[in-house]
């Protein structure tokens, strides 16, 4: 892998800042999503690793500051409009519909009607078409932990709902897929399938923003890992340019970088 300059970010924010009454979340945040990359955001409690990602997946907006797809300007007011434009987010909550199947689910809100009278008088839902191309995305992720498309996901594990969860964000999110904590309530092994999901979707070529504690995590699958402190980017570095340690001394300001230093080029 070599560096590169002449890759246009899919994902770009300059100078966003995103006040709550007196409590500054973000303070002139900025942040580059390379296409086909997983960019790891990482940072202490505080940070504005959360408030930075949900300005990009709709869920906030920002007081200044702008915030680009494809080098189109875009100003999100819901979390509708960001899918619009292929950013999806499966936030730490899930936001699954536990009484509903697998399939149910990964249409929630994007349900298919049955063609012709059918569907569009009596707005039917087509179960059988959503059920097979919801065994499709499965399969084509790889996810062979989940055999009945029609099982409610209240009897899943955990990490089998986090799938359902990704599985429905990949299938719908054209451009960026954004993933807060996905591992954080789970077992080696379920961790180990999110993990392996991460970097499929990497290989189909979709951009991927990883928000996570869990640096081991971090440092094997992210291309780059954009360190957040106090409300901005404090550094960008790679797995390569530096260690573990290194990136904690950022998060927790026991290490400065230089602001002309702060921002590496992409990897590919």
């Amino acid at each position: 892998m070599t560096a590169t300059t002449t890759v246009s970010p899919i994902v770009q924010g300059k100078h966003l800042i995103k006040t709550f009454g007196r409590v500054v979340a973000l303070d002139g945040a900025d942040l580059e999503l390379y296409p086909g990359e997983v960019l790891a955001v990482v940072g202490d409690n505080g940070a504005g690793k959360s408030s930075l990602i949900k300005c990009f997946s709709g869920a906030h907006i920002p007081d200044s500051g702008e915030m680009f797809i494809n080098g189109d300007r875009v100003e999100f007011k819901s979390t509708s409009e960001a899918r619009r434009h292929g950013v999806e987010t499966v936030f730490q909550t899930l936001a699954v519909a536990p009484a509903l199947d697998i399939a149910s689910n990964l249409y929630l809100g994007r349900e298919e009607r049955k063609p012709g009278v059918v569907g569009a008088l009596f707005r039917t839902l087509d179960k059988k078409r959503m059920r097979a191309d919801s065994a499709q995305h499965l399969k084509d992720l790889g996810i062979s932990t989940l055999q009945n498309i029609t099982q409610a996901v209240e009897t899943l594990s955990g990490g089998q709902r986090q799938a359902v969860a990704v599985a429905r964000a990949a299938a719908f999110g054209s451009q960026v897929i954004i993933l807060d904590e996905p591992t954080a309530a789970l077992g080696v092994n379920e961790s180990a399938r999110v993990l392996k999901m991460i970097q499929d979707l990497r290989e189909r070529g979709l951009s991927v923003i990883l928000i996570s504690h869990n640096m081991p995590q971090v440092f094997e699958v992210a291309d780059r890992i954009h360190i957040a402190r106090l409300g901005k980017r404090a550094a960008v570095v790679t797995p390569r340019s530096a260690s573990m340690n290194d990136v904690v001394a950022v998060m927790t300001g026991a290490m400065t970088v230089p602001e002309n230093e702060q921002q590496l080029t992409p990897v590919n």
